[in-house]
């Protein structure tokens, strides 16, 4: 029984202290001077609700007194009573809870070692006149700083346009308020951000930095000058363009403000005839000869000339060395790299264009100077992402340049859409009347898009087959009119005549000399119509046409055809009266005896539906009046109708009386 208690009680006693507050540890104090005197330890938070207490005492006197502070306002606690250094102090902390108190160990501090100060105050940062690649820093010693105590220093810098400090160390008494530090070794011209920061004499806690504040050094006369230029093959009043470009020397630092340029020009065999130029431009324009001319500029201010710049322009027809045999890129991380590869070992020196692959003005181009390389590296920032820049690279032997070699780079793709009016693809062994759909993708290194699809649908024949078949219908023709225009320059009466061919004119016939003046008096039915004007079944007054007499005529001939046409054998006969009449197929024919003309009385119907158009019914009635037998110098007697002569190319028809045989044979 007893060994068991004996061997519980250390188990509860370890119960018991762990409701106990942790010990207050790693304490540390600090002498704001002037102002309090904190100290701060740890644990920084508790669970549970504790109080605490710092009981200070001054180490030769033994005079003490505390300050109180809780778990919830944090682990520290400050005394504002006024201390003097060189003082020591002894620390102590306590911490109580319900359970009981807990001691942290006895710690000492020197207020000398642990007297922290306010910074600096800088008022300025001030080049010296006469003094290069210098400022003076001027600043205000912290107002509660130990007026006798000497304080260190540190003070950093840095050029505006860099993210390096740099820091200088230095001492000062504290007697003086105002202080001042001429910071060297500097870049003229630059501007530099300085700040200050303090500690007093063997304290261990320094000040804060002080606020930032900017200066600039001394502008020195005009360093370097780098020089190139961009040929045009265009004109203006007989000259050619050329453009200067210029900036400050690779690697040469920004010292000076440049206030211009002064360019001499002058043709490489004749220097008496140069030419001068100030500008503040820094891609001026020239318009020289065709010859060779050497260009020279140097920059300027206030404190001088920058030493000179010297370029050779090469005549228009001047042909240039070739060198570079083959280039490529690949990109790094951070870099794109060029390389290329020259048989030429006297050529050391490069000049390295690169230019958006937009529609860009010349000052958009880059160019930069390589020497004793045959590579260049460029920053992935410093060029624009999804671009194609084309990159050349000139080669340089002296004051010669080369022919250039050129590449195009991206320092990153991106999946790109092609305007469809750039490139072009003929699409084969399609089917014939099909409806398709295409769609094209532009692919680069980071994708491709699929762009917008088109609808369309072949023809039934091929555009080949119809210009095939165009072409031969069209030269066809061709030939056609060439051979027609040949034969009708050869034969031009042929062609005349059976495009054109001659049609006789009844009215010009020498029938009409058969029957004299009587018969073609007759043939006017006008005087007809007075002669014929009965009451009784004879024809009426009818006023016909101008065109009558050449309708009677036709009309006539197709009544004849016809009756020829229901009689074939019966040779002539008499059409209108009855009696024969012989009708001549041709002048050999025999002729007919006398024509009879008589008409017997009939009804009101017509000889034939076209025989005479516009006449009156009572006139197609009776065509004709009674008449004698022709005589044997006439052909019909007065008042006999008016022959048919039936003309046509090759044959004549003529009704011919049998008592004229010699006007027969006259017409044949």
């Amino acid at each position: 029984m007893w060994a068991w208690t004996l061997w519980m009680l250390p188990l509860l006693c370890r119960f018991g202290l762990a409701d106990l507050p942790a010990k207050p540890e790693n304490i540390s104090c600090v002498f704001y001077y002037t102002k309090n005197f904190t100290c701060t330890w740890s644990p920084e938070k508790e669970a549970n609700s504790i109080s605490y207490t710092v009981r200070r005492t001054l180490c030769y006197v033994r005079e003490n007194d505390t300050c109180n502070s809780t778990s919830k306002a944090g682990s520290s606690c400050s005394f504002y009573s006024s201390l003097t250094p060189p003082d020591i102090y002894i620390i102590q902390v306590e911490a109580k809870n319900a359970y009981g108190i807990i001691k942290s160990d006895i710690t000492y501090w020197d207020l000398t070692t642990i007297t922290k100060i306010e910074p600096p105050k800088i008022s300025s940062v001030k080049p010296v006149l006469g003094l290069k690649q210098m400022v003076q820093i001027k600043w205000t010693q912290p107002v509660l700083a130990p007026k006798s105590s000497t304080l260190n220093y540190t003070l950093r810098f840095r050029a505006v346009n860099s993210t390096h400090w740099m820091e200088v160390n230095f001492t000062r008494s504290g007697k003086n308020e105002e202080e001042a530090y001429n910071l060297t070794g500097l870049q003229a011209f630059t501007e530099y951000v300085v700040a200050l920061q303090c500690v007093v004499h063997k304290s261990r806690f320094w000040s804060g930095w002080s606020q930032e504040k900017m200066g600039v050094t001394v502008e020195e006369a005009p360093h370097g000058l780098d020089l190139w230029r961009v040929l045009r093959s265009d004109k203006v009043d007989g000259k050619r363009p050329v453009q200067l470009l210029l900036k400050k020397a690779k690697g040469a630092p920004v010292l000076e403000k440049v206030l211009g340029y002064k360019i001499q020009y002058f043709p490489e065999n004749n220097s008496n005839l140069r030419e001068t130029m100030n500008t503040t431009n820094q891609q001026p324009e020239l318009y020289l000869g065709n010859q060779t001319y050497w260009v020279h500029v140097r920059s300027y201010n206030s404190l001088g000339e920058s030493p000179e710049a010297t370029l050779r322009i090469p005549a228009i027809d001047e042909k240039l060395f070739h060198c570079i045999e083959a280039m490529h890129t690949c990109l790094t991380q951070d870099q794109l790299v060029v390389e290329w590869q020259s048989s030429a070992l006297e050529v050391d020196t490069w000049m390295v264009e690169w230019v958006p692959d937009v529609d860009s003005k010349p000052s958009a181009i880059s160019w930069e100077s390589v020497s004793h390389a045959r590579n260049w590296t460029i920053q992935q920032d410093e060029l624009e992402p999804f671009w194609c820049y084309n990159i050349s690279v000139y080669p340089m032997l002296q004051n010669l340049v080369g022919e250039p070699y050129s590449i195009q780079a991206y320092v990153k793709e991106g999946a790109k859409t092609v305007n469809s009016s750039i490139l072009q693809y003929d699409l084969e062994s399609l089917t014939r009347k099909t409806s398709y759909t295409v769609q094209v993708m532009a692919s680069t290194s980071a994708g491709g898009i699929n762009g917008t699809g088109i609808n369309f649908k072949t023809l039934s024949i091929s555009v080949f087959e119809i210009f095939l078949v165009t072409s031969l219908v069209g030269g066809g023709l061709l030939i056609l009119i060439i051979l027609t225009v040949v034969y009708g320059i050869k034969k031009p009466n042929k062609l005349k005549h059976l495009c054109w061919p001659d049609v006789p004119n009844p009215a010009e016939s020498s029938i009409a000399t058969w029957c004299g003046d009587d018969f073609k008096g007759k043939l006017n039915l006008k005087e007809f119509d007075d002669s014929v004007n009965r009451e009784d079944g004879i024809l009426k007054p009818c006023y016909s046409p101008n065109d009558f007499i050449d309708k009677l005529v036709v009309n006539f001939e197709n009544f004849l055809e016809v009756v020829s046409a229901e009689n074939p054998g019966k040779g002539c006969e008499n059409i209108l009266g009855g009696e024969k009449n012989e009708y001549v197929a041709s002048p050999n024919r025999p002729y007919c005896p006398t024509v009879s003309t008589e008409i017997p009385p009939r009804g009101p119907q017509c000889l034939s539906s076209g025989m005479l158009e516009g006449t009156c019914p009572e006139t197609r009635e009776r065509l004709l009046p009674p008449t004698q037998g022709c005589g044997p110098d006439h052909l019909c007697e007065e008042g006999a109708p008016n022959p048919y002569l039936k003309n046509s190319v090759t044959t004549r028809e003529f009704l011919v009386s049998e008592k004229l045989p010699e006007q027969i044979h006259r017409e044949v």
